[in-house]
């Protein structure tokens, strides 16, 4: 069946389906929480690929090859990203968003979980760093489907006037996930560094089984997309082809976001994951400063997601997120010269503003801006392939092109400067180009033009 304006008419606008309070609560906690162990994962293993991973599993070569090798086996989980996106965001537009939501928590969940009781390099050899590789896999796998999934519900359920400030509840779940990972690296970091290298870094990986255990009982009790369940009164969903349907109609949309999210993903890692080992390689800090900075950093980027999904409600989202990015493009020229300068006052505050506006801020918006871009019969596929896509191309590869940036050229920041800003500003183009959605009739199954935002309209 061909996607059409016609179906729209069988669907009661959108006006005439008031959202359920608890059902709401329930979906923000659920998307919260899910994306919160989401994050958690790739903090402490992030942390652990700059700090641990090196002479735990690549021992046999230099300190500079061994940072290149941890990232590289990080990269491989944003390799996974699109593959899970693939596979769940079928399986979403089938059987729902609740469905894959649960799903993909378990999965992540038990990924981390295992990485924390992998043998390193001495106790089995090669077979070790070859296990890690399969765990990020799985953990990619899962998360592939994570974060577009809980914006798509989220944005799906939120009532009108209010779907930018709950949809950044998902980007609110992930700073906050970075809070208790990099908690848990501060509490690791207490140990004696012998006790670190042997269990310490595993029972950092362990403690995500208490996140999975009550993000599976908060999920378990949230209800299905308001959304999709008239989608399923009105379109047979378990016979579609939901990959072929987007392929079919919304090839401009995903092609859209994917460019959209370039910059983003790739600041965003950059900031998370790169500069990490930057300090500790290149400006000499140590170590155990990192994580508290991190700490305060995603305590502010929890606020900062909030803050620009309110005001996207307020003054919309394709305005915002120009503003961000346009900020973006410019700064990475600053943040490196204040990181050589040494000073714990002036990398501390690169770090805490670069979580709130590469990391969480742009995304705030874009959890409610981009399921908004896509027509009802697709919405969970468009999204997905879309910000998983510009992940591999962003943030998969970020931390692994600034290292080798870094060693090409001698240790000199420009060229990643360049690399960063580059990227930003195709974020910041592609978004020149794509319509204002604010509180768009989310039933409509063509994705969005111009003129279809109704910004007048408050619960």
């Amino acid at each position: 069946m061909d996607v059409t304006t016609e179906e729209h008419s069988k669907v009661p606008p959108e006006q005439l389906r008031p959202a359920n309070p608890q059902n709401v609560r329930r979906a923000a906690l659920a998307a919260l929480i899910g994306t919160m162990l989401e994050n958690y994962d790739f903090v402490i293993y992030g942390t652990a690929s700059a700090l641990v991973f090196g002479p735990l599993f690549f021992p046999e070569v230099s300190p500079v090859a061994a940072l290149l090798a941890s990232f590289s086996a990080y990269a491989v989980g944003f390799v996974a990203r699109p593959l899970g996106g693939v596979f769940f965001s079928h399986y979403g537009e089938k059987l729902g968003r609740k469905w894959v939501m649960v799903t993909t928590l378990f999965l992540m969940g038990g990924a981390t979980f295992a990485i924390g009781c992998l043998p390193d390099y001495r106790t089995i050899g090669v077979l070790a760093p070859l296990l890690l590789v399969l765990c990020r896999f799985l953990q990619g796998f899962g998360a592939g489907a994570e974060q577009s999934g809980g914006a798509t519900l989220l944005a799906e359920t939120a009532p009108l006037g209010h779907r930018g400030k709950l949809s950044s509840f998902v980007m609110v779940g992930a700073a906050l996930g970075g809070v208790l990972g990099a908690g848990a690296w501060v509490l690791a970091q207490q140990l004696p560094e012998e006790l670190l290298m042997s269990w310490g870094w595993r029972a950092v990986f362990w403690s995500s089984l208490l996140v999975t255990i009550a993000a599976a009982i908060i999920r378990a009790k949230m209800a299905e997309s308001p959304v999709f369940e008239e989608l399923k009164a009105t379109v047979d969903v378990e016979n579609q082809a939901p990959l072929k349907v987007v392929a079919t109609h919304g090839r401009t949309s995903v092609l859209r976001v994917v460019l959209m999210n370039w910059g983003v993903s790739t600041q965003s890692y950059m900031y998370q994951v790169f500069l990490v080992g930057y300090l500790a390689a290149v400006v000499g800090v140590g170590t155990t400063f990192i994580p508290p900075v991190q700490l305060a950093a995603s305590v502010a980027a929890a606020a900062a997601a909030f803050a620009t999904g309110w005001l996207s409600d307020r003054f919309g989202r394709r305005r915002m997120t120009l503003v961000l990015c346009g900020i973006l493009v410019v700064t990475p020229f600053i943040v490196f010269p204040g990181l050589n300068s040494g000073s714990k006052v002036v990398i501390t505050a690169i770090i805490v503003l670069g979580y709130m506006f590469a990391a969480q801020g742009v995304t705030g918006v874009h959890m409610s801006y981009l399921p908004e871009l896509f027509g009802s019969r697709y919405r969970y596929s468009g999204v997905t392939l879309g910000r998983e896509i510009s992940s591999v191309i962003g943030g998969g590869v970020a931390p692994l092109l600034g290292s080798a940036l870094l060693t090409l050229f001698l240790d000199s920041w420009v060229p990643v400067a360049i690399y960063m800003a580059l990227t930003m500003l195709v974020s910041f183009a592609a978004t020149l180009t794509a319509p204002e959605t604010v509180n768009r009739d989310l039933n409509i199954p063509t994705d969005a033009v111009k003129g279809e935002e109704r910004p007048g309209i408050r619960a």
